[in-house]
């Protein structure tokens, strides 16, 4: 059985991860190259925890609106045409999954289902506070083609094991009253919900330090390899750089992790998918009673939405393939501050703060949960655009992987 082991990034992702292993009585460190937990993509996604949004990418539909939107630098989704092979790799890779749109949409339904019970669970016992709202998600649509669409998908989340009705536009104005506009119809999943990702990552990180795990922050992890039954971790710090030995070491690094897997000898094809969020910053009266308390995804532009509090409204979104570049574009902001002023006239759009992050994308859209080549390798990573919502079963699933490989 393995004693010590490394975890690589300090993201929801690689801190549940922690956290699920210190529980089962392991020893864990864990790196992360700033100086807090969840600094990069886990800062100020679209706070939702949405198994209603489960469904892959990989469709042909998803292609042809990528055609159609190339041009157009404010559209949904955006692809830099400058070829590399990194890029058309993973395109190659995605068009050879669409024929696994079904299986991967109702696996991905499954799993994102399974982790609301660990995640509630944890934040009840950590007694972790993130703005929890237990008001449900409403996909909304304008048009009878993207409602039909929806109607497919449904079927496929039941059988997922997630229920979601459909609902009309007077029904819609009735679960949501302050949404301005007029709509074909939606859909409306009770059981999912919204949260601050950043405040729950940073207290859970605080809990699993008091359970014994060591966080090295500020830890830039520049090499990992095997040496014998051990694995060397080098990590780039203020003091210059430091290697340590571990047992085992689990790679959850986002889109580093496509770097990290090929020192260790595995092919990762992660790509890092840019999306963009505003936090709306509700100062007033007048805001704070138009802006929603429900969670909204809109269809065609592909924009989500949570009530962070009393006081702060995000909206989130669009996906971009433009490399490794963090870059914040206002004409990919000013569309999501376009959007609040048409949807929410009510709601004071002078304070808002934009953000963008790198999604890190596997071209059949799962993540990658499982041992590596070498033994005592292990990759909890490439989640996309549901590291939030999946983070917790996935890292139930690590742990008892770690578990049960001999050491």
């Amino acid at each position: 059985m393995f004693k010590s082991i490394a975890v690589i990034g300090g993201g929801i992702t690689g801190v549940t991860t922690a956290y699920a292993l210190v529980k089962r009585g392991f020893h864990v460190t864990l790196f992360e190259k700033h100086r807090y937990a969840a600094m990069e993509t886990s800062f100020a996604n679209g706070g939702q925890l949405s198994a209603s949004n489960a469904e892959v990418w990989n469709h042909w539909s998803t292609i042809l609106k990528g055609l159609k939107w190339m041009l157009t630098r404010s559209a949904p989704l955006l692809v830099n045409p400058k070829p590399s092979w990194h890029k058309l790799s993973w395109f190659a890779e995605f068009l050879a999954a669409i024929p696994s749109y079904r299986t991967n949409t109702i696996k991905t339904t499954q799993l994102a289902v399974a982790a609301r019970e660990y995640l509630f669970e944890w934040a009840a016992q950590e007694n972790i506070c993130f703005d929890h709202q237990t008001k449900g998600i409403l996909h909304i649509y304008r048009d009878k083609h993207g409602f039909d669409h929806a109607q497919t998908v449904s079927e496929l989340l039941r059988q997922g094991g997630l229920n979601r009705r459909s609902v009309t536009p007077e029904e819609m104005r009735a679960i949501e009253p302050t949404l301005a506009g007029k709509y074909y119809g939606g859909f409306f999943t009770e059981d999912d919900s919204t949260g601050d990702i950043h405040k729950f990552t940073t207290a859970l990180s605080e809990s699993i330090e008091r359970l014994g795990v060591v966080c090295n922050y500020g830890h830039e992890v520049s090499r990992v390899r095997p040496s014998g039954s051990c694995k060397l971790v080098s990590s780039l710090t203020d003091r210059g750089h430091e290697t340590d030995r571990f047992d085992a070491v689990v790679v959850c690094g986002g889109t580093a992790s496509r770097d990290l897997g090929a020192q260790l000898g595995d092919r990762i094809n992660i790509y890092p998918v840019k999306g963009y969020s505003i936090t709306v910053n509700l100062d007033d009266v007048q805001s704070q009673s138009g802006a929603p308390q429900v969670s909204l995804l809109d269809d065609e532009t592909k924009l989500v939405t949570s009530r962070l509090g009393k006081d702060r409204f995000r909206v989130a979104g669009t996906a971009e393939f433009n490399g490794y570049n963090r870059d914040i574009r206002a004409d990919r902001i000013a569309p999501l501050v376009k959007w609040v002023n048409q949807c929410f006239p009510r709601i004071n759009t002078r304070h808002v703060i934009p953000w963008a992050g790198l999604r890190p994308m596997l071209p059949n859209m799962l993540p990658k949960v499982g041992p590596g080549k070498h033994p005592g390798v292990f990759y909890n990573t490439g989640h996309g655009h549901l590291g939030w919502t999946l983070s917790a079963i996935t890292a139930e699933a690590i742990a008892t992987c770690v578990v049960q490989a001999k050491g």
